[in-house]
């Protein structure tokens, strides 16, 4: 009981200090329109370079407020588990949470282990995002590589194009340390399905064991 007093007033603390911190995001930042804000007339006269610290703030100023809301109604919420008597309670097992936890995030619906579960499960390294698979690099609808066809297809127009340059560095492409090379795939062989295929043949007769006749040498008729 006496622990159930000690973390409803740490919560009714935080809860004063995050109102009091939405208060003054709204009275330093958000009270007035972005233009009233800089004292200009108007933005569209204006670059948008000019503006660009301030959008940057207003932006920040939105996300602070947005962070504060969200652990404004965390806070609430533990407040009325309280109430109710499930406080302390993880929420997916029903075990009871460690006390050192509810110290440090005392609004936490989650034991320590259940939470490592779940930040696994959310952040896991297999974990892409879900428009990916319909989704493809420029000209993907004519990538091919992975059918049987064998002719000139959207990647190798791409191809063709990004050999006279792009907008990329060797830094925005993996492996690759020349200007030359920035473009998807560039390491492909042109011209040619296997190695043994650029292989540079001067005398076509030295396969057949037979060796071309010196220029000026004319064959004796039998």
């Amino acid at each position: 009981m006496e622990d159930v007093r000690r973390f409803r007033a740490l919560l009714e603390k935080k809860r004063e200090e995050l109102s009091d911190r939405a208060k003054t995001i709204h009275r330093y930042g958000l009270d007035e329109a972005q233009a009233d804000s800089v004292g200009e007339l108007s933005a569209y006269d204006n670059h948008p370079a000019d503006l660009g610290d301030e959008t940057f703030e207003r932006g920040k100023d939105l996300g602070l407020l947005d962070n504060t809301r969200v652990l404004l109604g965390k806070v609430e919420e533990a407040l009325a588990r309280i109430k109710s008597g499930t406080y302390g309670r993880c929420e997916l097992c029903g075990r009871d949470i460690d006390l050192d936890r509810l110290e440090a995030v005392p609004w936490t619906t989650l034991c320590r282990e259940c939470k490592e579960k779940e930040e696994r499960r959310e952040w896991g390294p297999s974990d892409r995002p879900l428009e990916e698979p319909v989704l493809d690099e420029p000209f993907g609808r004519t990538f091919l590589d992975n059918t049987d066809y064998v002719g000139f297809d959207g990647e190798d127009a791409w191809q063709a194009a990004a050999r006279y340059g792009t907008s990329e560095g060797p830094q925005d492409v993996g492996g690759v340390d020349s200007y030359n090379d920035t473009y998807i795939n560039s390491d492909e062989q042109r011209g040619a399905v296997e190695d043994v295929e650029e292989v540079v043949i001067e005398d076509p007769a030295e396969l057949f064991g037979r060796a071309r006749p010196s220029p000026g040498r004319s064959r004796r008729r039998s």
